[in-house]
């Protein structure tokens, strides 16, 4: 159903959440009317602090608000599938945050709630809404620098985390792989799509998750990406995508890039920066408005972001994980 001013739930109430919900409370076509939590202080405490008229101690009650026309969900991606899916059944539109499901699996089972409810279901990728990154994938797509032959793309944070921290937890998916490894690899499919073969090494820790995990990504066109990401050392978070007649590189925070040189075969360097109006790096409004346009269009998901491809970034993220050995303990033996 098409909205004009399109209602927002949100789902969770921690870092990622409050910056979505920031940048809601901004737009002119948003409106925050509902957020939930596990306990109804932490609902209450985030409802007045962004100036949210509903506060529910429980995800059910958001899930079946009809005065919310999509939920924003922004639990741990252990929680994704249940949350989502809970929502999707309900009627609401979704917004995931991403890793966007534990494995390939669950994220099928949401896909297919989603089409089967005809509801809008897209994973916060946030990475591919902004405007710098769309500019590098037309370049990449009219062939400006030719035939893609490697990407490398990596992210990590130096750390230390404790054992006790969700990020060394595998009961909350814990790792480095889907919560940073999952952007080198957007980054790297974005470009060239699924690869058709994956081979990679980690470092694991005492819990079991992977402090440190590097993978080789290859295509039958013969193009490879390197990937990287770590929670024990930090990078310089930096990607490069080399073709058969030049190279584009984003220097720094490729994820939420704000400028890239393009380097072209016998041409001086050029460097492409965001725009006044594209507000600071770190805005996550560029989603929040791609998702607003296709409600708006009655469309049950977003071509920038489509499902398909979350899919197979899923598929990917899989057969890494069966690489270096890590599974968590929700998944069947």
């Amino acid at each position: 159903m098409a909205v004009d001013r399109v209602r927002w739930g949100i789902l969770a109430t921690g870092g990622i959440a409050a910056a979505f919900t920031a940048d809601l409370v901004d737009m002119a076509d948003a409106e925050v009317v509902a957020v939930a939590s596990r306990t109804d202080a932490s609902a209450k405490a985030f409802a007045e602090r962004f100036g949210i008229p509903k506060a529910y101690g429980d995800w059910a009650s958001l899930a079946e608000d009809a005065d919310v026309d999509i939920v924003y969900v922004a639990t741990p991606h252990s929680a994704h599938r249940a949350a989502a899916g809970m929502c999707l059944e309900a009627g609401r539109h979704v917004l995931c945050e991403k890793a966007f499901t534990l494995n390939s699996g669950e994220a099928e089972e949401l896909v297919a709630l989603a089409r089967r409810h005809d509801r809008f279901l897209m994973e916060a990728m946030w990475m591919y809404c902004n405007p710098v990154i769309r500019r590098l994938k037309a370049l990449v797509d009219d062939g400006v620098i030719g035939d893609v032959r490697t990407v490398q793309a990596d992210f990590g944070l130096a750390g230390p985390f404790p054992p006790s921290h969700r990020l060394r937890d595998p009961a909350q998916g814990g790792g480095a792989l889907l919560d940073l490894g999952v952007y080198p690899v957007s980054f790297a499919q974005l470009l060239l799509g699924e690869p058709s073969d994956i081979s990679a090494r980690a470092v694991l820790s005492d819990e079991g998750v992977d402090l440190q995990t590097g993978a080789l990504l290859s295509w039958e066109s013969g193009a490879l990406a390197s990937v990287h990401c770590s929670i024990h050392g930090g990078t310089p978070v930096a990607a490069s995508v080399t073709g058969s007649k030049g190279r584009i590189d984003i220097p720094d925070g490729f994820f939420f890039a704000d400028r890239f040189v393009l380097h072209r075969d016998g041409r001086e360097p050029e460097e492409f920066t965001a725009e006044p109006t594209h507000g600071p790096r770190n805005s996550l409004r560029h989603e929040a408005a791609e998702v607003m346009r296709a409600l708006r269009a009655g469309e049950t998901e977003s071509p920038l972001v489509p499902l398909d491809g979350t899919l197979a970034v899923m598929r990917t993220l899989d057969t890494i994980r069966d690489r270096i050995g890590v599974r968590y303990p929700s998944e069947a033996q």
